[in-house]
């Protein structure tokens, strides 16, 4: 009987100890857009699991949220502080760059110096802030637009390549609606990818020096070249090029029907690369075609380094949590650029053999580009963001013109 209450208290203090031990790990938040039909939810994973085995005393709670409702989500959380994660996914840019200036962002300065040999300082740029260019957020991959397309389609109307010139974007796309196939699809109920069709536009128009000083408030919206950009892509959509049920679907849907063989392109961030790259069918990857020689060129692209893990500020561990967002930072890189969801902010230490063919092409297209413009919702303050975004749906709904986007525009942020 001894025996027996020595096994039975013996266990006891067993789970006793494991209980306290459970206890004493430190729990860090996290929230991200990494969900699960997120091309980069996988590399959230896995860099989840590789730093909790690295750091057993450490337990990552993380959230996902859909990329709209994500923005609303963060952007009222930074009314009020307390509610924040301790990591927090965020766009550089002006995006990050307001939750900074309302000091709810973590100095990542000094957490930065044990990574610098494998994280080039170039790749914090947009999201460093101050007269002293201060660190606020790890990037994790870049990504630029970049125009899919279908090339088992494409040869059905007779094109062995993908347009470089917009007169012959337009020949293909005549020629795919001749042949019964939609040009292209876009997601009207998300606003971001309609931008993903007209920025390109826009820059291709004015060039991207012009666009980048418009984004950054240092120019004015009244240029009649873009009036005319958005103009064409109205065109485009008048003349049968885009999905019409695209309208009212979301991202998601219009991806799986451009894999699907329903349209011949598609426009949409880098990120993509892995999915497009392991579905059935010839896939090619190049960017939209100029508009204005004289003011633009086919190497000019929208995107950059944007996607980052940022600190709160009122974080009860931020020393812990901004190590850990570095960390992170790194695996994420690592594990979504071999999934081909992002090239490398980061410098790779692993084997690149194996990425995937469109990841490499796209990684030339960046290699040889003469100028980017980071994503304009990102580039620009909440408050301008948001109107900006606004004016973008009227003109993919043919609610307004060119005249009235740039009008628009023009009198209510300048």
């Amino acid at each position: 009987m001894k025996k027996v209450f020595a096994l039975i208290l013996a266990a006891a203090m067993l789970l006793s100890m494991t209980h306290v031990f459970a206890e004493e790990k430190t729990v860090l938040t996290l929230w991200c857009i990494a969900t699960e039909s997120d091309a980069n939810r996988p590399a959230y994973e896995a860099a989840i699991a590789a730093y909790e085995a690295a750091h057993p005393d450490v337990k990552i709670e993380w959230e996902a949220f859909e990329n709209q409702s994500y923005k609303t989500k963060i952007k009222a959380a930074m009314s009020d502080p307390s509610t924040l994660p301790d990591i927090f996914f965020t766009w550089a840019g002006a995006f990050c760059g307001d939750f900074v200036e309302m000091g709810n962002v973590y100095c990542l300065n000094e957490a930065y110096k044990p990574w610098a040999a494998e994280l080039p300082e170039v790749m914090l740029q947009n999201a460093s802030y101050g007269e002293n260019g201060d660190h606020y957020a790890v990037p994790l991959t870049m990504n630029i637009v970049t125009l899919f397309a279908n090339m088992d389609l494409l040869a059905k109307a007779g094109w062995d390549h993908v347009p470089t010139t917009y007169d012959d974007l337009i020949a293909c796309c005549d020629a795919l609606v001749a042949a019964g196939i939609t040009p292209f699809g876009c997601a009207g109920s998300e606003t971001w990818c309609v931008t993903e069709y007209l920025e390109p536009i826009i820059e291709k128009t004015i060039g991207y020096e012009a666009l980048n000083a418009i984004f950054a408030g240092k120019a004015t919206w009244n240029d009649p070249a873009i009036a005319k950009a958005v103009d064409t892509f109205q065109e485009m959509i008048v003349k049968g090029y885009f999905d019409p049920d695209g309208l009212t679907l979301g991202n998601d849907q219009v991806k799986a029907n451009f894999i699907a063989g329903k349209t011949a392109f598609y426009q949409n961030g880098s990120w993509n690369c892995g999915e497009v790259n392991d579905a059935e069918g010839n896939f090619q990857v190049a960017l939209f075609p100029v508009m204005d020689a004289e003011k633009a060129t086919y190497g000019q692209v929208i995107g950059g380094p944007s996607d980052s893990l940022a600190v709160s500020a009122t974080s009860k561990n931020p020393e812990l949590a901004a190590a850990a967002a570095f960390e992170l930072g790194k695996e994420i890189c690592h594990y979504g650029y071999l999934a081909g969801s992002g090239l490398p902010a980061w410098t790779p230490y692993y084997d690149t053999s194996d990425v995937k063919p469109l990841v490499a092409a796209v990684a030339k297209i960046v290699a040889e580009s003469e100028g980017m413009v980071l994503f304009g919702d990102t580039a620009m303050s909440a408050d301008p963001a948001n109107i900006y975004l606004n004016y973008v749906s009227q003109v993919y709904g043919t609610e307004i013109d060119g005249a009235g986007f740039v009008e628009g525009l023009t009198n209510t942020l300048q």
